[in-house]
């Protein structure tokens, strides 16, 4: 299963892997499903060669996950730091396609000038925050009840790996 850079025609099958993800309440803080249109002006913000969205794609050609590494904060003193967000299919989860997905970016990083990566990641989500465990990740810092999914108030973990 290749992973590669993104393309525009895989927008749609990104957008309904992330909308699959919704119901769940683990993965994100969004509650109604996105538009492929309303994610156009995001994906232009990628770019293969400091901040890129990659795609692993199953030998039949089906998306099976994706992987983005986004600018943390906007800040130029940030530079060497990203936010890293992992979703995978709904049919592909629990079979190594996000190990697969972060240990790439993780390998990559240094050649994009990545020296930090963060995971903001609901303190509920047992599997993102064991993915992100077993990947090196420690947690740097918990933002109590600072989410409210369906009346309930959730914590946001925040996951951090320096990369040498």
């Amino acid at each position: 299963m290749p992973i590669r850079p993104a393309q525009p025609d895989d927008l749609p099958t990104i957008v309904d892997i992330y909308n699959a993800s919704i119901p769940g309440r683990l993965a994100t803080a969004d509650t109604e499903p996105v538009t492929v249109e309303s994610r156009r002006a995001w994906f232009a913000e990628f770019d293969r060669e400091r901040r890129p969205l990659w795609v692993l794609e199953e030998p039949a050609g089906e998306l099976a996950g994706w992987l983005s590494l986004k600018s943390f904060y906007g800040r130029p003193a940030y530079h060497a730091t990203v936010e890293i967000a992992v979703y995978c299919a709904a049919g592909c989860r629990r079979r190594g396609v996000g190990w697969r997905l972060v240990q790439h970016a993780l390998a990559s990083a240094p050649a994009l000038g990545i020296r930090t990566i963060l995971a903001f990641v609901f303190a509920h989500n047992t599997p993102s925050v064991n993915l992100f465990g077993k990947a090196g990740f420690d947690t740097w810092g918990m933002l109590p009840r600072v989410a409210e999914l369906d009346g309930i108030e959730r914590d946001l973990a925040i996951m951090g790996r320096r990369i040498a």
